[in-house]
């Protein structure tokens, strides 16, 4: 059976991942920080490695006996520097899939990678890729549009407030994707041997949607009214500061805002028939934050 490796296989993605993989016939090697919480997903035919995904050695160590891999960076607020994470995981990453000569990798970029340096975590996810790409083996590059699952973090304001904040304006489209149709999408490719070479395959959920529109399909799902309000960078930057990042890794993700929101930024990737994911904004609304709120 093929052994696959999944980094952050606590994660949204990582652990659908690891599910997928499991019912799929492979055999997930699970790559984490904690082995209770790697246990208490209780996934069938898998295998649990406590692994620093920022060491080489300790990721060479958990890698060396897998096909393919799953790769990602997780996301962390409480670190010197983004730019200096990404940097770590990835070059812990690329060292893993050198020495062990594993066959296939699927890593999760950004939408809009590569299109700039002053991107925060587009930019660094740009920079994996290049890392990656070096590789003499078969790497695909995820690259999805706005996680669904970040309303979630806003569950208690909605449930309470009646309302969300981004720092996005209120018509800016947005392509919505669920964290579980990439981590389908990321599994299928694992379990598939017969593709090859570095390519790219954007992600961006069944359609774009605005914030406007996003109040519109909340409050018809919920059954009540649901507001959109645009909160400034600065304060999205003091949030964060509340939640333990310093001044660089507010900036990191200050820029992120930025980018994410310009008319003709990283969002304003064309839309193919090969980006389409099938779960729509109301499902997602109705199976995962319905019973967050009920």
């Amino acid at each position: 059976m093929m052994k696959i490796a999944i980094a952050a296989a606590t994660g949204n993605i990582g652990s659908r991942v690891a599910k997928q993989i499991s019912s799929g016939g492979g055999i997930p090697i699970l790559l984490g920080q904690s082995l209770d919480r790697l246990s208490q997903l209780e996934i069938g035919n898998c295998i649990s490695r406590v692994t620093d995904l920022s060491d080489p050695g300790q990721v060479i160590h958990s890698t060396k006996d897998v096909e393919a891999l799953f790769w990602l960076v997780p996301p962390v607020i409480t670190v010197p520097s983004l730019k200096e994470w990404y940097d770590k995981v990835t070059t812990a990453g690329v060292a893993a899939v050198r020495q062990n000569k594993i066959k296939r990798v699927v890593l999760i970029s950004s939408l809009g990678a590569g299109a700039a340096d002053d991107l925060g975590t587009v930019s660094y996810a740009g920079h994996m890729e290049v890392a990656f790409d070096q590789l003499n083996t078969n790497v695909l590059a995820l690259r999805p549009g706005y996680f669904m699952e970040n309303i979630l973090m806003q569950a208690e304001s909605i449930k309470s407030g009646n309302e969300f904040s981004f720092t996005y304006e209120a018509d800016h489209d947005i392509p919505w994707v669920s964290t579980d149709d990439i981590g389908d999408t990321a599994a299928k490719f694992l379990l598939d041997n017969t593709w090859a070479g570095h390519w790219k395959l954007n992600l961006m959920g069944p359609e774009h949607i605005n914030s406007e529109d996003a109040a519109l399909k909340m409050t018809r799902v919920l059954g009540k009214k649901i507001s959109y309000r645009q909160k400034s960078i600065l304060e999205a930057s003091s949030e964060l500061e509340i939640f333990g990042a310093n001044t660089v890794v507010s900036k990191e993700l200050s820029d992120l805002f930025k980018a994410l929101g310009e008319p003709y930024g990283a969002y304003s990737t064309p839309r193919t028939h090969e980006a389409f994911t099938p779960t729509s904004f109301e499902q997602f609304i109705s199976t995962k934050l319905t019973p967050l709120i009920s």
